[in-house]
């Protein structure tokens, strides 16, 4: 292997990468798992935290020769703001999910072990500048995945595991075939390199590359019609699994497509926009109306996070109708930041009702806020930040996805696909505003029941990873310029 001499100073973003993966290797090998899965994500969340005031230093970039024909780089980096944003969002949730949850007893090392791994693989896949390893960082991260839901998930788990396996084993497998058709053809596996090439790149095969793009990438992220997996899987799975995928990991295929398929196949995807704008319609009111109908709260939220993936397809859409279009990034990269933090919160959140109550299911709640205070008012804040409440991240992000559309829209002329599409979105907030208020005036609201009567509150140590998720929604969505900012060159 050929190790840069500035080695000491340049590994910085591979700490981030290596330490979870080092955490647990120390797991396996006896060290206190909770402990020890607590100790690395707060170190990883220090230095998240603390790249954002340097992130443009080389002291974040870092790259090894694994292979020299082909040629083959371990290479790390903060290749612009979006990867900034995502790796920020990747310790941030990570800590949350490990702090906040409770491993059954006896699964100490596969719980908190696998927590780990899981973050290791999302950070390693949006910090990696090679396409080799942006694809093998993502894949090593489904297999805890897997083993948490199967081993100790809730309902039908193997049977959801085996489905999620097949479902994204198959989706993986398309991606693959588009990852090596568009290596084949410009030579290198270096995304910044290929992104120099792929004007070169026949149009004819730009369409092919492209479908192949949307099918791999939109499975992975639940792309209708490629969306049945998530919510099984999110409401069978324990809840650090629950956060981590549908908060971090599931940004994977969205950060794909704008990271490689965008740069790499424009005119292909042009080809493909009215059908991507039919199947992102189909997440947000087809998924929408599915969510309202829902009646166990882990359900309802998995169907909610297939939903809100649409609002950011829409971005991507835009971006796909003008490259020109300098709202669209930056509105997709800030709503998978606010959806990330949000769906964490909730999710936690429901773990703790199932763990104070014994249930889930909303006919066997109500009342609740009376004997948890504190959980009914963390929710509620969950719930409006889901909805899209004015103050929250997700607002911010959803009215630039929403003004994205319209960017460069001529009133002189009719409305195109796009501004079509968008309109209908929108009704997508009066869903999210239905299925959301339900369940809180379900759970919360009303005289108290049996499973709530004596329900435990959120305690001291609950609230530090709750008050960390909505101090990231606040803070973001009182001043959406905390990210946007990084998009100023």
């Amino acid at each position: 292997m050929d190790v840069p001499q500035d080695f000491p100073i340049s590994y910085m973003l591979t700490l981030l990468v290596a330490l979870p993966i080092l955490a647990f290797i120390a797991i396996l090998l006896g060290a206190p798992a909770r402990r020890t899965a607590l100790a690395a994500s707060a170190i990883n969340l220090i230095i998240g935290l603390g790249s954002v005031f340097c992130w443009k230093q080389d002291i974040w970039n870092f790259s090894i020769t694994v292979l020299e024909k082909p040629e083959l780089n371990l290479s790390f980096g903060y290749i612009d703001a979006m990867s900034l944003i995502m790796i920020l969002l990747s310790v941030i949730v990570t800590f949350a999910a490990v702090h906040a949850s409770k491993a059954p007893e006896g699964s100490e090392k596969l719980y908190y072990g696998s927590s780990l791994l899981i973050a290791a693989g999302a950070i390693g896949a949006f910090a990696s500048k090679d396409l080799f390893f942006f694809y093998a960082f993502h894949e090593m991260a489904l297999i805890p995945t897997f083993l948490m839901i199967g081993i100790l998930g809730r309902g039908d788990r193997r049977g959801i595991a085996w489905k999620i396996t097949i479902y994204l084993g198959l989706g993986s497998l398309v991606l693959l075939a588009g990852l090596v058709w568009l290596a084949s053809l410009t030579g290198t596996f270096d995304l910044l390199a290929m992104q120099d090439l792929a004007g070169k790149i026949d149009p004819a095969a730009q369409k092919g590359i492209a479908a192949l793009l949307i099918i791999g990438f939109g499975t992975l992220v639940s792309l209708f019609p490629f969306h049945s997996w998530a919510a099984p899987a999110y409401a069978s799975a324990p809840a650090p699994t629950a956060m981590l995928h549908a908060g971090v990991l599931k940004k994977f295929g969205l950060y794909g497509m704008l990271r490689v398929a965008l740069p790499m196949v424009p005119e292909g995807l042009q080809v493909w926009l009215t059908p991507l704008l039919v199947l992102l319609l189909g997440n947000i009111l087809w998924v929408g109306f599915v969510t309202i109908s829902q009646k166990r709260l882990d359900t309802m939220l998995g169907s909610s996070s297939v939903m809100h993936m649409g609002y950011i397809f829409l971005a991507i859409a835009a971006l796909i109708a003008n490259k020109e279009n300098d709202i669209a990034l930056p509105a997709a990269v800030l709503l998978m930041f606010a959806h990330g933090i949000s769906i964490a919160l909730q999710f936690s959140l429901a773990d703790r009702i199932e763990r104070s109550t014994g249930s889930l299911d909303f006919a066997d709640l109500g009342g609740l806020a009376k004997s948890a205070p504190a959980l009914a008012f963390v929710f509620g804040i969950g719930a409006m930040a889901s909805i899209g409440l004015p103050g929250l991240a997700n607002f911010a992000g959803e009215v630039l996805v929403f003004l994205s559309a319209f960017r460069d829209y001529d009133p002189a002329k009719d409305l195109g696909p796009l501004q079509i599409a968008c309109i209908l979105a929108i009704w997508g907030v009066v869903i999210s505003a239905v299925y959301m208020l339900r369940a809180f005036r379900k759970i919360f609201q009303g005289p108290p029941v049996k499973a709530t009567m004596n329900a435990a509150d959120l305690t001291w140590c609950d609230h530090i990873p709750a008050v960390l998720l909505i101090l990231s929604l606040l803070a973001v969505g009182c001043y959406p310029n905390l990210l946007l900012n990084f998009f100023v060159k």
